[in-house]
């Protein structure tokens, strides 16, 4: 087993986005600051209605997945095809743009703490067109693990292997092949996952700092920092003198052309300027 080590660190930056909601963003501040197929990755966090409350009014999406993972918080999905999620404490929201959505993103809240993920998937050239769908996951279909040391583990997508058991999370079948875990760690804690060789894979704490590798080779990665892994079929995460908390995330690389233009994401410019076009004249779905 080959031990995978820290190899990139990516912190993140204080930005805004929609409606002027405070966050920050680490995969994604850059063009090569993106690490394939996850093209950007924003935290926000916030017990102040004014860092959030204006949300993520009417937007368009094409040619990639969004993920919003939800830690604390209530906000309502709502899109122009008539599809409406309500996403809460705990819940999550895959959601594959495909061929064109438009949608919001709104808080259900006016006071309180508002933290949570958003996390981009590209998809492949084959995928891009295909028609938008949905997958909105409640609190309780996310498989929550606990491990031996008092730690736990929650299962968003993909398969996890964890003390000899083959736990699925809600989401699989995609051609990226994704996983997603949100691991909790006490004091002093440490969680090993095997993961396949050619996935690439980042590790992003969002409570204290974690270490990270065997011990000839362990580095330590701050908070709100996305630390790319080395290959390897297998990583270790280790807390330090306070509990720690960070997001899992590996998936099968695309090694295509990745242009951008905001909320398209194509493979040539062409394929952006029809994007802008369909837009602009209403047939973006």
């Amino acid at each position: 087993m080959h031990t995978r080590t820290l190899q990139q660190v990516i912190r993140s930056i204080p930005t805004s986005d929609g409606g002027g909601v405070k966050l920050r963003r680490s995969l994604g501040q850059a063009p090569g600051l993106r690490l394939d197929p996850f093209l950007m990755l924003d935290e926000f966090s916030s017990e102040n209605a004014d860092d959030y409350i204006a949300g993520f009014p009417d937007h368009p999406h094409r040619g990639f997945e969004t993920v919003t993972y939800m830690l604390d918080g209530h906000m309502l999905h709502q899109d122009h095809l008539g599809n409406q999620g309500d996403l809460q404490s705990g819940g999550a929201q895959w959601m594959t743009a495909g061929r064109g959505i438009i949608h919001s993103e709104m808080p259900q809240q006016e006071s309180g703490r508002m933290r949570g993920f958003q996390l981009w998937v590209n998809l492949p050239a084959r995928e891009k067109m295909k028609p938008a769908a949905y997958r909105d996951i409640q609190p309780e279909e996310i498989p929550l693990i606990n491990l031996p040391d008092e730690g736990q583990v929650k299962v968003i997508a993909g398969t996890a292997e964890i003390d000899g058991k083959i736990i699925l999370g809600p989401i699989q079948g995609l051609s990226t092949e994704p996983l997603f875990l949100d691991v909790l760690l006490p004091a002093g804690g440490h969680f090993t996952h095997p993961l396949v060789p050619d996935h690439n894979a980042f590790i992003y704490p969002y409570e204290n700092r974690v270490e990270i590798g065997s011990m000839a080779e362990r580095r330590a990665l701050e908070p709100h920092t996305a630390g790319v892994l080395s290959a390897g079929n297998r990583m270790e995460v280790h807390a330090g003198d306070a509990a720690a908390a960070f997001l899992v995330l590996a998936a099968r690389p695309l090694r295509e052309p990745v242009v951008q233009y905001g909320p398209f994401v194509m493979n040539t410019r062409e394929e952006i300027e029809q994007a802008i076009a369909d837009y602009q004249n209403s047939r973006l779905a």
